[in-house]
C-alpha cells in the first residue's frame, strides 16, 4: 500500500510539473573546473560562463552547470585525472599541462612561435589544431577546442626584462612542462616548476623571483600586490584547452554532441573577443596598480637564443606536425 501511495504521489507530482510547464526530469549536472579566479577579467572564467550561456541556448534545460574555480577540484593535473575518471565533466586547462598527456601539445608552447593572436587562432582552429586535439583519443577525454589565454609575459621582483641577459639568474616559476623549463634555461634563468595554487604565496615570500602569465591572469589574481616588474615579452601564446570527459560526452546523443560542440565554438569565439578587448586597458590598470611596465627591446634576440628549444622538442612533437605549423605561421 505504501509503495502504491508513493507511486501515485510521484505520478501526481510529474503531472503537476508538466501542467505548470516545468521539466519533470532534472537537468544533468555539468561540472566545469579551472584553477584561476572566477573574475570578470579572468580568461578561464570568461570561457566557463560563455559556455554555460551557449549551452542554455542550444540545449535549453539540458544541463545544470556547476562552476568550480580556484583549484576547488585540485590543480590542473588532478583535474585532468578527474576528466579521465569522469568525476569532472569539463576542464578549462592550460595547454602546457595537457602536454603531459601527449607531447604534440608542446608545439603550441614553442617560444615566439606566433606573431599575434590572429595567427594563433588560424593555426589552432585549422588542421594543425585538430590534429593536436585528436591526440587525446584513447585517453578517456575529448578535446573540443582552444580558448584564449593571451600571450604570456614575464613578471618578477629582480629587474625589468629588456634583453635576454636580464633573465639570467632570475628564479621564475614555471609549469611542470619541459618546453617552459627549456626556454628559461636557454635564456639563463632558473626555472622552478610549481603548482599554480602555491605561486602567489611563493612570490609574496620571495621563494621565487617571478613567473610568467597572461595579462588578465596577472590582474585577476592580484599580482601587482606582490610583484614589481612587468615585461611585455610576449614569449608564448597561451592556449586554454577545452577538454570534456568522454564519460559525460558519450552519454549525449549525436544531435546533442553536435550542439555541444557548436556551443563550445561560439563560446570560444566570444571569449577571444572579450579577452582582446580588455588587453590594452589591462596594461594601464597594472601600471596604475604600481607595476613598472616595459616593452622588450629586440624580440629577435630572444628568438635566436631559444631556437635550441625547437631542435630539442621537434622529434617528440612530430616532425611532420611541427613543419606543418611552421609553414602555417610563415604564410
Amino acid at each position: 500500500m505504501i509503495t502504491l501511495r508513493k507511486t501515485a504521489a510521484a505520478l501526481l507530482t510529474a503531472a503537476v510539473l508538466g501542467a505548470a510547464g516545468l521539466p519533470a526530469i532534472a537537468a544533468d549536472t555539468l561540472r566545469v573546473g579551472w584553477t584561476t579566479s572566477d573574475s570578470a577579467q579572468d580568461p578561464y572564467a570568461i570561457m566557463a560562463h560563455n559556455l554555460q550561456a551557449e549551452l542554455e541556448i542550444l540545449l535549453p534545460g539540458k544541463f545544470d552547470v556547476q562552476m568550480f574555480p580556484n583549484n576547488q577540484l585540485g590543480d590542473e593535473k588532478q583535474m585532468l585525472e578527474g576528466l579521465q575518471y569522469g568525476t569532472l565533466d569539463i576542464g578549462i586547462i592550460t595547454n602546457a599541462t595537457i602536454a603531459n598527456l601527449d607531447p604534440a601539445f608542446q608545439l603550441i608552447d614553442m617560444p615566439f612561435l606566433f606573431s599575434d593572436e590572429a595567427q594563433a587562432h588560424s593555426v589552432l582552429d585549422g588542421e594543425v589544431g585538430q590534429e593536436i586535439l585528436n591526440k587525446l583519443t584513447g585517453k578517456n577525454i575529448i578535446g573540443l577546442g582552444f580558448a584564449e589565454g593571451g600571450f604570456r609575459h614575464m613578471i618578477n621582483n629582480t629587474r625589468p626584462v629588456m634583453t635576454p641577459n636580464d633573465v639570467e639568474g632570475v628564479k621564475f616559476r614555471t609549469m611542470q612542462n619541459p618546453v617552459f623549463i627549456g626556454m628559461f634555461s636557454s635564456l639563463g634563468g632558473n626555472p622552478t616548476p610549481m603548482a599554480w595554487s602555491e605561486t602567489f604565496t611563493a612570490a609574496q615570500q620571495g621563494t621565487i623571483d617571478g613567473l610568467e602569465i597572461p595579462l588578465p591572469v596577472i590582474a585577476a589574481n592580484n599580482y601587482p600586490e606582490v610583484v614589481e616588474y612587468l615585461s611585455l615579452t610576449k614569449h608564448t601564446y597561451s592556449a586554454l584547452g577545452i577538454i570534456a570527459s568522454e564519460r559525460m560526452f558519450g552519454k549525449l546523443s549525436e544531435e546533442e554532441q553536435a550542439a555541444f560542440k557548436a556551443a563550445v565554438s561560439t563560446a570560444i569565439e566570444k571569449q577571444r573577443a572579450q579577452v582582446a578587448e580588455g588587453s590594452a586597458a589591462l596594461v594601464q590598470q597594472l601600471t596604475d596598480a604600481g607595476m613598472t611596465v616595459n616593452e622588450i627591446e629586440d624580440p629577435a634576440a630572444f628568438r635566436e637564443q631559444v631556437l635550441p628549444v625547437y631542435d630539442e622538442f621537434k622529434g617528440a612533437i612530430g616532425e611532420e606536425l611541427f613543419d606543418k605549423a611552421l609553414a602555417a605561421v610563415q604564410n
